[in-house]
């Protein structure tokens, strides 16, 4: 069998977890099936992995009409293909017509959700229109469904009703156990190195947060609540790739007001090699998840891979990973239903944050307790190779 992935995000252009899924995937998939991967962001070096550039027809026109010249030549390309298997709304067309053209199954893993995620308006303008569509057009016309989460599940079936239930699946996001653990031996003197040239002190408590500059991911909150944490703890955001110039400006300025009232807080926003962030995440007390709209949260299992415990909104795939009081504590939140997942009382969801997220810190021997335990869930319940059996029977499922 050869399977096509077709994906934006794929090393070492990767800026979210949905380019690490597809990297881990195609990884333990090749030891079943041929595999070839089609990306964006230029040629590859690697063997079975073809990168393509935006036609040089369409580098001065919207982003959204340059993704889909690039989704139009991969289509061609998957030619030979037994099934295509696309990730995310840059992809989705790509696969749609791929299945289209060669007769073969078209598999869908849903990341995330156009429907809801209408910041992107800011980002994308009239493009938002046309990413909803092709995402709408794959998923009805796909063989399979993939949702992440039972969440995200429920999520797809209520934004697409016309799909077919029996379709969408469940299969968790997946963590490299081997790459994602606590330095051992001679690598934890390496690792506090790093840190103090990050400028973070590993003597001191820390918060910290990994993630893109994005409304879903919540960050304006976290920096209101970190005002409220005790304050011999330190803030460390991993956090750059910003949507918009709009809600960087708001970021920076939220950062600015905090730097003015405490001290410890390091802003990181290059991202960092895979070493260098299991150094950071294994210095720090506890993982912040502040989403308003996550399908599961890959960085929150490389944070419990790690050992930490993570505090996460109870929205979305969250709870799914995190296992309240067990792994970490989740953080009510009621949200508006109009897609944006805004909080009914921003100032409750602010307060309620910096609560937990202030009793997990205060008391290192369960934040350590908890981070054990989060390391054992990641074990028991997330390695990449039941993730990838998962989804080979999808596939096998479309193929009979």
């Amino acid at each position: 069998m050869r399977v096509d992935l077709l994906t934006r995000e794929y090393p070492p252009h990767v800026y979210g977890g949905a380019g690490v899924h597809v990297a881990e995937l195609s990884a333990v998939l090749r030891h079943h099936v041929e595999v070839r991967v089609r990306c964006f962001d230029g040629p590859r070096t690697e063997a079975g992995v073809h990168g393509y550039d935006v036609p040089s027809e369409l580098t001065d026109h919207d982003a959204v009409l340059r993704t889909f010249g690039v989704d139009l030549l991969m289509a061609g390309d998957a030619a030979g293909a037994d099934l295509v298997h696309s990730h995310t709304w840059y992809a989705n067309l790509a696969g749609h017509l791929a299945g289209l053209l060669h007769g073969v199954p078209h598999v869908v893993s849903a990341h995330s959700l156009e429907p809801l995620r209408p910041w992107k308006a800011e980002q994308l303008g009239g493009g938002y229109a046309l990413s909803g569509w092709a995402e709408r057009t794959a998923y009805l016309g796909a063989a399979a469904v993939i949702a992440v989460s039972a969440g995200m599940r429920a999520d797809i079936l209520r934004c697409y009703p016309d799909i077919d239930p029996d379709k969408v699946h469940v299969v968790h996001n997946g963590i490299d156990l081997a790459g994602w653990r606590r330095p051992e031996g001679e690598a934890v003197a390496r690792a506090e190195q790093t840190v103090r040239g990050l400028g973070i002190d590993p003597e001191r408590p820390a918060v910290v947060f990994v993630g893109r500059i994005t409304r879903q991911k919540g960050l304006p909150y976290l920096l209101r609540a970190a005002e409220a944490l005790p304050p011999e703890v330190q803030l460390v955001l991993c956090a750059g790739a910003p949507d918009t110039p709009e809600i960087m400006a708001e970021v920076t300025g939220l950062v600015d007001r905090l730097r003015e009232r405490r001290d410890g807080v390091v802003w990181i926003e290059q991202m960092l090699p895979r070493e260098e962030l299991v150094a950071v995440l294994s210095a720090s007390t506890v993982f912040v998840c502040p989403s308003v709209y996550e399908p599961l949260g890959i960085v929150n299992l490389e944070a419990m891979a790690c050992g930490l415990p993570v505090v996460g909104t109870a929205t979305g795939g969250i709870p799914e990973v995190v296992d309240d009081g067990v792994t970490g504590l989740l953080v009510p939140i009621e949200q508006v239903q109009d897609g944006t997942g805004t909080p009914v009382d921003p100032d409750r969801f602010v307060a309620d944050l910096a609560r937990t997220l202030t009793e997990v810190v205060s008391d290192e021997a369960r934040a350590a307790e908890m981070g054990r335990a989060a390391r054992t869930r990641v074990e028991d319940h997330f390695a990449w190779d039941a993730i990838g059996e998962r989804t080979l029977e999808v596939y096998r499922s479309v193929l009979r």
